[in-house]
């Protein structure tokens, strides 16, 4: 009896853990899904005005990982054994010290930041008007020169025209370099039709924060829309984090370009974009694979940097296919809409 009843008792307490105490992990698995050229409730996902919008049809669909907290241990057993979901320790998505809701804003800042980039990377692929512009540091080196919202055109006499592009001109610097910087003169009066006069700003570049051996120009650039009649706007519902903004601007492109790049095909995709059209690897890249196949993808766009992981569990009809940047995507839409061969991963 005793041996019995001290069974029952550990029975009990183990029921009782398993079903109460939280461990600390998360459990990852396939999230929703969105189409890009459609809508979530009422609201498209791209809205464009001040421009001709071409209709579209077909499936771009963004991806996503589902996230679940507050796991129980018995919960969290249920998911590592139904070979769809993966567990990670909680800290790797929460920080420490950083609260749920903290992370949440994070996400949506970066969701954010990855809407104007995709807004800036179609824009430059559709050839319209962009500007690269600056937000002063008063204490930094540039502050005697430059004023916030300024125009940067060239570094040195060199063209740029986006943030990376100045970030390398300045970077390749040491401090204590002059730099030349090429600012239009926007209040100039000049006759109709005649170029904005550019100015020769010259500045004495600082020491990066950080990595005192690279010169420190003190402003942070951002390249924007610079067709005051053209607008976007993004509506993705409650997501957040950066790995949107290949998707988004393809369906901007889409939208606002001549071209159908989905031919009525179920596309789906992911991965970072830059203003220059850089497509960047993301995580959670098999979770968003299955997600995009059970929505009804026939076609996947992968990030190089995430062929080999998603190599690893692919789902049944469902095509991995390579893209390193902005123009791959649109090349391997057009093999894709055509019935041509792909790059796979």
């Amino acid at each position: 009896m005793v041996t019995l009843a001290v069974t029952l008792v550990l029975l009990v307490v183990l029921v009782v853990v398993g079903a109460f105490v939280r461990v600390p992990y998360v459990s990852l698995g396939p999230g929703p899904t969105v189409n890009t050229l459609g809508a979530v409730g009422q609201t498209p996902v791209v809205k464009i005005s001040g421009a001709p919008v071409r209709a579209t049809d077909g499936n771009l669909n963004l991806t996503t990982v589902s996230v679940t907290d507050q796991l129980t241990l018995f919960q969290a057993i249920g998911m590592w054994f139904s070979g769809r979901d993966s567990l990670q320790p909680r800290e790797e998505v929460f920080p420490p010290g950083q609260s749920t809701e903290e992370t949440r804003r994070q996400d949506q800042q970066q969701m954010g930041g990855s809407e104007d980039s995709a807004t800036i990377a179609a824009l430059r692929y559709l050839k319209r008007p962009t500007e690269l512009t600056v937000t002063v540091d008063p204490k930094g080196p540039a502050a005697a020169s430059l004023k916030t919202g300024d125009r940067v055109v060239s570094v040195n006499g060199a063209a740029v025209s986006t943030s990376d592009e100045l970030r390398d001109a300045v970077s390749k610097l040491k401090p204590g370099a002059v730099v030349t910087l090429g600012v239009p003169n926007t209040a100039a009066s000049v006759p109709a039709g005649t170029p904005t006069p550019v100015e020769q700003r010259r500045v004495t570049l600082g020491a990066r924060p950080g990595d005192t051996g690279k010169g420190y120009l003190g402003v942070t650039p951002e390249v924007v829309n610079a067709d005051p009649s053209l607008r976007i706007d993004f509506n993705v519902g409650d997501i957040g984090g950066p790995s949107a903004g290949l998707m988004l601007t393809l369906a901007v492109i889409d939208k606002l370009g001549t071209t159908d790049l989905t031919g009525g095909k179920f596309i789906a995709g992911t991965g970072t974009i830059s203003d220059s059209g850089e497509v960047g690897e993301i995580g959670g890249i098999t979770h968003k694979t299955l997600a995009a196949r059970e929505a009804g993808a026939t076609d996947f766009l992968v990030p190089a940097g995430n062929c080999a992981e998603a190599r690893s569990d692919v789902p049944d009809g469902l095509r991995l296919v390579r893209v390193d940047t902005l123009s791959d995507a649109i090349g391997e839409l057009a093999a894709i809409r055509d019935g041509k061969n792909v790059t796979r991963c």
